[in-house]
C-alpha cells in the first residue's frame, strides 16, 4: 500500500470479523453516487461454520439513543441491503472494481473477501441537528453505515460480539455554477405616505461555499414620509424534518445589525458581509450540521439538493439558507417592520478530480 493511503480499519470484540475501507465520505454527484467498497477479514476459527454478511444501511433518528430499546424514540431505515460475503456467493474478482481493494486483497491474504454496493439515487446525504450542551445522547440525524457480522443466516439476531460497524458519510459537492445571480426587489407603500419606499437585495451568486464569507448588497430608495432605520441582515438556515413530525428550525447563523438609517427622500447603496461559521455557532441547539465521523470536526449543513423525481418525504431532513433584510419604518403614524429575504445555496466546493479515491 502507497504510504499516503490511508485505510480505515474496524475489528469485532472477539476477532472473527474486521472491515477494511479505503474511504469513508462517498460523493453524491446528482446524476449518480460513488459506490460502496471494501475488504473483509475473517477468522475461520472464530466462526465456527457460520456465514459472513455484510449490511449497508442509511437510518434516521429522531431522539434519545437509550430510549431505542423501550421504543419511545422514532427510527426508521431508509435503505438496507444485506450481502454474504463468505462462503463467497461469487467470484473474488467479479467483486473487486478498486485498485485498492486488490491491494487489500492481495496484502491481507486467503481471509480477506471484497464487498461491492451502489447506493440508490434517491437517498438523503448525511446531516445532523446539533443537541444543546444539556441534551445528553439526543439525536436528531440521517446516518449510514457498513457493518460486517457472523450467523447462521441473515435474518437472526446479531451478536454484538461478532459484528463490527463502521460509519460514512454521503455528501454533495456544488454542482457546477451556472445559476443567474439571485435578488429580490420590492416596493413597499405605506399609510399617509404618497410615494413608496423601494428595497432590493442581491446576491453575487446563487451558490456560497462553507467558510467563505456571503456578500449582499442593499438598495434602498426611500421616497416615502418615513425614516428607515436599525437596518439588519442575516443569514437563516431552514431546516424541516419532514419525516417524522414536519418540525421546521429556523435559525439564524450569521447576523449584522447596523446603525444605517435611510431618511425620507435619501437613498442608501452599500454591500454588507455575513459570515455562517459553524464556528459562531457551536453548542447551539437545533443547528444542522453536515454528518460527523467520529473525533472529526463537520461544517453547517450543506444545503439540501433534491432529484425532481424524489419524494421529499424520504429525505429525512431538508436543510436551506436564505439571506434576510430587515428594517424600520417609523412615522408619525407608529412604526412598522419591512423585510425582504433571498435563497442561496451553501455547499463544499466541488472535489478534485480523484481525491476521493
Amino acid at each position: 500500500m502507497s504510504p499516503k493511503h490511508v485505510v480505515f480499519k474496524k475489528v469485532s470484540r472477539d476477532k472473527s470479523v474486521a472491515i477494511y475501507m479505503a474511504k469513508r465520505d462517498f460523493v453524491d454527484h446528482c446524476d449518480f453516487v460513488d459506490p460502496v467498497d471494501g475488504v473483509i477479514v475473517i477468522d475461520p476459527v472464530q466462526l465456527k461454520g457460520k456465514k459472513v454478511y455484510v449490511m449497508l444501511s442509511c437510518t434516521f433518528r429522531y431522539g434519545r439513543q437509550d430510549m431505542d430499546i423501550m421504543g419511545v424514540a422514532f427510527r426508521r431505515d431508509l435503505f438496507v441491503v444485506t450481502r454474504q460475503v463468505y462462503p463467497e456467493m461469487q467470484d473474488k474478482e467479479k467483486l473487486t472494481h478498486t485498485r485498492v481493494q486488490q491491494k487489500l486483497l492481495h496484502k491481507l491474504g486467503d481471509n480477506a473477501y471484497p464487498f461491492f454496493f451502489e447506493f440508490p439515487d434517491n437517498l438523503p446525504c448525511s446531516v445532523s441537528l446539533q443537541p444543546g450542551p444539556n441534551d445528553v445522547g439526543k439525536k436528531c440525524a440521517v446516518e449510514f453505515e457498513v457493518k460486517a457480522f457472523c450467523g447462521e443466516n441473515q435474518d437472526e439476531m446479531i451478536d454484538k460480539q461478532s459484528s463490527v460497524c463502521l460509519t460514512i458519510r454521503k455528501i454533495q459537492f456544488s454542482p457546477e455554477n451556472t445559476e443567474v445571480a439571485p435578488f429580490a426587489d420590492m416596493t413597499f407603500e405605506f399609510l399617509m405616505s404618497e410615494k413608496p419606499l423601494h428595497v432590493k437585495l442581491s446576491l453575487p451568486k446563487e451558490t456560497f461555499y462553507h467558510a467563505e464569507p456571503v456578500k449582499a448588497n442593499v438598495e434602498i430608495t426611500n421616497s416615502s414620509s418615513r425614516n428607515i432605520k436599525d437596518i439588519s441582515l442575516s443569514v437563516e438556515q431552514v431546516t424541516n424534518v419532514v419525516l417524522y413530525s414536519n418540525d421546521k428550525y429556523v435559525k439564524s447563523v450569521a447576523k449584522e445589525e447596523t446603525d444605517d438609517s435611510v431618511p425620507s427622500g435619501t437613498t442608501l447603496k452599500k454591500e454588507y458581509t455575513l459570515y455562517p461559521l459553524l464556528a459562531y455557532n457551536k453548542d447551539r441547539r437545533g443547528i444542522a450540521l453536515d454528518g460527523r465521523l467520529k473525533y472529526e470536526d463537520t461544517n453547517l449543513a450543506s444545503s439540501s439538493i433534491v432529484k425532481q423525481e424524489v419524494l421529499k418525504e424520504v429525505q429525512g431532513m431538508l436543510v436551506s439558507y436564505k439571506v434576510v433584510l430587515k428594517m424600520i419604518a417609523s412615522g408619525t403614524v407608529g412604526s412598522s417592520e419591512v423585510s425582504v429575504e433571498v435563497p442561496f445555496k451553501l455547499m463544499n466546493p466541488k472535489s478534485e478530480p480523484g481525491l476521493f479515491h
